[in-house]
C-alpha cells in the first residue's frame, strides 16, 4: 500500500498508509484539522543488495564482449615476437646470423 503525505491547516505534515482505492482524507485523524494531500516525488523503487547489471539478462547464453579474441595468425606472430623479448633474446639478431 502506498504512503501518502498530507498537510494540515497549520502547515505541519504527516504521512499515512492508505489503499489506492480509498478516498483522500479531508480531516487529520489526530487533530481534526482540514488537510490536503501533498504530491511528492516519492521513492517508489528501492534497490537493495549487490545490485544488477545490464548484462544480467542481456544475451543470455552468448559470449560477453570482454572475452578475449581467439588466436589468429596475426596474434601468433605478435605473441612470438613478445615471447622472444621476454626471454632476453632479440629475434632480429638471431635470425640475421
Amino acid at each position: 500500500m502506498p504512503t501518502y503525505e498530507y498537510k494540515r491547516e497549520d502547515g505541519t505534515t504527516f504521512e499515512i498508509i492508505q489503499k489506492m482505492s480509498e478516498p483522500a482524507l479531508t480531516k487529520c485523524p489526530t487533530t481534526g484539522q482540514k488537510v490536503k494531500r501533498v504530491i511528492t516525488g516519492g521513492g517508489g523503487v528501492v534497490y537493495k543488495g549487490d545490485g544488477w547489471y545490464v548484462t544480467d539478462y542481456k544475451n543470455k547464453g552468448k559470449k560477453s564482449a570482454s572475452t578475449p579474441p581467439a588466436n589468429t595468425s596475426e596474434n601468433s606472430t605478435n605473441q612470438a615476437a613478445t615471447d622472444g623479448s621476454k626471454n632476453g633474446t632479440d629475434q632480429s639478431k638471431t635470425s640475421a646470423q
